[in-house]
């Protein structure tokens, strides 16, 4: 499973909706949606600011995140992106990758 954190805003359509029905009902459909796809939902979180929404979700790939936000925008009712988290040990692995590369200068790194 990938992690991804999504994040967006409510056009005025979306609003009205979360302000009729209200936020737990908007978790509820996420669940719904993220589990129709084989994922899960870890967190979400509504802010004040540039962004109405956080959401950190598991997905089974890039694909599926796609296929998710692009649904998701689709609508009109909210904007959507994602950015794909990494854990430390992740990071930990990229970091022992052994990559040739070559500055511009032609000197090695």
């Amino acid at each position: 499973m990938a992690k991804f954190l999504f994040y967006g805003s409510y056009a005025p359509e979306g609003l009205k909706g979360v302000m009729e029905e209200g936020g737990s009902g908007r978790v509820e459909a996420a669940k719904r949606t993220l589990e129709s796809v084989g994922g899960k939902l870890e967190a979400f979180y509504y802010a004040l600011g540039e962004n109405d929404f956080y959401i950190i979700v598991d997905l089974p790939d890039n694909k599926t995140a796609m296929a998710v936000t692009s649904v998701g925008n689709i609508t009109g009712t909210f904007s959507i992106k994602a950015i794909t988290l990494l854990t430390p040990e992740e990071v930990d692995d990229a970091a022992k990758l052994d990559i040739p590369f070559r500055k511009p200068s032609g000197n090695p790194r």
